[in-house]
């Protein structure tokens, strides 16, 4: 099996299992944010999504993950019959020019393994997972970084109706009322939602967004705006909810994980593509902040 096959498996069993990676309830008690390598730098695409599953099925409450020995370069030991996550990276490999054919570079996945600091001992800060486990925002309450975040990628956002979604003829985003969702939680992870949308539009990353409900171009679509969401909801401290509608795509996704292993591997690079261009966009926030 390879390694595509494993990692699509799991993701497949997690999803029929009602616990996808990157719907859990992070309020609950686990890691609020993006997994994280010894050195504080968060990991991307698909290692988000096979770390925050590892975190979910053993109940790791620390944010990092390290190799063998950069824990203990830590100053910390794994504890011995402890097993490891594998997480995978890409290389650039050559190939040789041929009498038909011109030299390229394509790309090659190859693996490491890492523990969470919560399978090692003598660790200190800050691999030690908080104390108290995040509060879940007050019912009324805005987030601000989340709200400025919104502004700050100068997209069009309009409220009113009862429907949510990306209109990429008109280049909008239009939402529900604020106090109509039952958690502010449950409208930043939708406004998110919508914004990993609108950032494929043609004038922008140029993704396919035709199709209808049911179509397997509509599904994938719609599957990586629920990783681009959860990503941002990590990224900007927004415990992530599922969008309303999640469930009733779980049996596209899943056909379509059966049907190419590697289709979760390219929604979540074009997912990590969609939060970094959108954090782009912010940019001018941040340097005026």
């Amino acid at each position: 099996m390879s390694a595509y096959e494993t990692v699509t498996n799991k993701i497949i069993a997690m999803l029929e299992a009602g616990t996808a990676p990157w719907s859990k309830s992070w309020a609950s008690g686990g890691p609020m944010g993006r997994p994280l390598r010894a050195t504080g730098e968060g990991y991307q695409g698909i290692n988000t999504l096979i770390l925050w599953g590892a975190a979910q099925d053993h109940g790791y409450q620390s944010r990092y993950w390290l190799t063998y020995k950069a824990a203990q370069a830590a100053g910390g030991q794994v504890r011995k019959g402890e097993k490891a996550t594998t997480v995978f990276f890409f290389t650039k490999v050559a190939k040789a020019a041929t009498e038909t054919e011109a030299a390229k570079m394509f790309p090659l996945m190859k693996s490491y393994f890492v523990f969470n600091a919560d399978q090692c001992d003598g660790l200190t800060a800050p691999y030690l997972a908080p104390t108290a486990p995040p509060v879940p925002m007050p019912i009324g309450e805005r987030h601000a970084g989340a709200d400025a975040f919104a502004t700050a990628t100068h997209a069009v956002i309009r409220h009113g109706g009862a429907r949510a979604f990306f209109r990429p003829s008109e280049d909008i985003v239009q939402m529900p009322q604020f106090a109509d969702f039952n958690t502010p939680e449950a409208y930043y992870a939708v406004l998110l939602h919508e914004l990993t949308h609108w950032s494929g539009h043609k004038s922008r990353l140029d993704r396919s967004l035709k199709g209808r409900f049911g179509d397997p171009d509509y599904a994938f679509e719609e599957l990586i705006a629920e990783l681009g969401a959860a990503y941002l909801c990590a990224d900007l401290g927004v415990s992530p909810e599922p969008r309303p509608d999640h469930a009733s795509y779980i049996a596209s996704w899943i056909k379509g994980l059966r049907d190419d292993p590697r289709a979760i591997f390219r929604a979540a690079a074009a997912a990590e593509k969609a939060a970094t261009y959108l954090h782009a966009a912010t940019e001018p926030m941040a340097v005026a902040a």
